[in-house]
């Protein structure tokens, strides 16, 4: 089975290279795929009629998707490796719209949106399908209105902005809502309802537009290049540098989770690595079986305890966004730890625990970081070893035989002084000492990056989003 595929050079692709250029794309954004699965979903299309288009989407989707926040990655890389159109698509030859489309000159001026004809002819089409909820209508209408006004003012590529600008879906709501509340009172429950019902079709309107005009492109420029381009990585494979405030609501709730093992983890490696005082009485007990000789000595069990942690975070500039990440932690830890202490640092170091107060938002916490924490102690710029002395005068009490050590920053001092012997000491001095760094590990050790030396001393890691952290987290078990 061979269908054209819309790249540049006219090519075709069997379905066979749909499928494994369909399933790269998806390992390519993030997503666990491995092959057994591929070989499912190939298995799968054996007992679906591939004809019907959603019913090839279920049946990827039922073998490849294990997590609901994956799904949007997963349809807008279904919709174009296997388009529900191809060129103009839908755009019926007896559909006279379609014909003006293709033969309008260019240079053609037209006048405003609000004074052309056809624009306003547009509007009361797609007026009548927000009104009645026609899916298939909408979708073919998208179509025609990406045709008519989705071209950049060069003709040399495609734009949702130039179709949402001409037909403004958004100022139909009030006409929208006349329509259905005819007569009944409003500012009550019915037009509240109304409202959202119709806020979610002005929206998969929307999302109709944007497919449509990625499908368009992807025939210009190729799909894999139009797949990466359109594509975020999914929350747990995005780089915390890249998190907008959104996100970091979003990974607020899955650092949660995490740091719960975390705390797990550390208290496993407690209760392994530290034995209590020797039981006499049981150990004397055993060896009775072996003619009074100790062969086995028994220890009391250590008193449970959760685990303290101090963390030390680099916030200067160049890991600002890391830092956000830090605070997330920090917010979940909390919960987790008898006590938790955090300190900040760029030339200077300063305690930052008194901006965790329970229920302040992370970005509003960062805000007042900013302003109120002294961190700066000369040039303002990252001094790793002054910071480390710093930290060690001033709250070195702060690490003790209980502390669990989390050291967070990219390890860059502007070839500065590094205190290592400061740093060894307090590792020493420590329970457990981790650092996170969230530069890429083919960085280290490049330019004013002392990640190696650094590493000798306290264990590092490389840490740029949530799936690396659940790494870190399984290798302490």
């Amino acid at each position: 089975m061979d269908e054209a595929d819309g790249g540049t050079g006219g090519t075709r692709r069997s379905l066979v290279d749909r499928h494994t250029g369909f399933v790269a794309a998806l390992r390519e954004a993030g997503m666990p795929v491995s092959v057994a699965e591929g070989l499912d979903a190939v298995r799968a299309m054996q007992v679906i009629d591939l004809v019907d288009r959603e019913a090839l989407r279920a049946a990827y989707a039922a073998t490849l998707i294990k997590r609901p926040a994956h799904r949007p990655t997963f349809d807008t890389l279904f919709d174009l490796w296997f388009p529900p159109a191809l060129g103009d698509g839908a755009a019926h030859a007896a559909d006279p719209r379609a014909a003006r489309t293709r033969e309008r000159d260019p240079d053609e001026r037209r006048p405003p949106p609000p004074l052309d004809p056809e624009v306003q002819a547009l509007r009361r089409e797609l007026f009548e399908l927000l009104l009645s909820g026609d899916d298939p209508g909408m979708r073919q209408f998208a179509r025609t209105a990406v045709a008519e006004y989705g071209r950049t003012p060069g003709q040399e590529s495609w734009f949702s902005s130039g179709v949402l600008r001409a037909l403004s879906p958004e100022t139909l709501m009030a006409g929208l809502l006349d329509a259905v509340l005819a007569g009944q009172e409003r500012g009550g429950m019915a037009e509240r309802v109304a409202r959202r019902t119709f806020r979610t079709r002005i929206s998969h309107f929307q999302n109709l537009v944007a497919t449509e005009v990625r499908r368009r492109i992807a025939e210009d420029t190729g799909v894999e290049r139009t797949a990466r381009m359109a594509v975020r990585p999914p929350l747990e494979r995005l780089d915390f540098g890249r998190a907008a405030r959104a996100d970091l609501v979003a990974m607020r709730r899955e650092v949660y989770p995490l740091a719960r093992r975390l705390a797990t983890r550390l208290q496993q490696k407690q209760r392994a690595g530290n034995r209590g005082r020797l039981d006499f009485r049981r150990t004397v007990r055993a060896s009775l079986g072996s003619g009074g000789v100790p062969l086995a000595t028994h220890h009391r069990p250590r008193r449970p305890h959760k685990p303290e942690l101090v963390i030390l975070c680099d916030a200067s500039d160049s890991v600002s966004a890391f830092a956000h990440f830090t605070l997330l932690l920090t917010f979940a830890l909390r919960e987790q730890f008898s006590k938790v202490r955090a300190f900040a640092f760029i030339d200077a170091t300063d305690e930052i625990t008194r901006f965790f107060a329970p229920g302040v938002d992370v970005v509003d916490a960062m805000t007042r970081l900013a302003r109120e924490a002294d961190l700066v102690w000369i040039t303002g710029r990252s001094n790793y070893g002054h910071a480390i002395k710093v930290f060690e005068e001033r709250y070195g009490d702060a690490v003790t035989s209980r502390t669990s050590l989390l050291v967070l920053g990219d390890a860059r001092s502007n070839y500065g002084e590094l205190s290592l012997p400061i740093l060894r000491g307090m590792a020493d001095r420590a329970r457990h000492a981790y650092w996170l760094n969230p530069e890429p590990r083919s960085q280290w050790d490049t330019g004013d990056s002392a990640a190696s030396r650094y590493g000798e001393i306290v264990p590092m890691y490389e840490c740029r989003n949530l799936a690396q952290l659940t790494e870190f987290i399984e290798e302490l078990a």
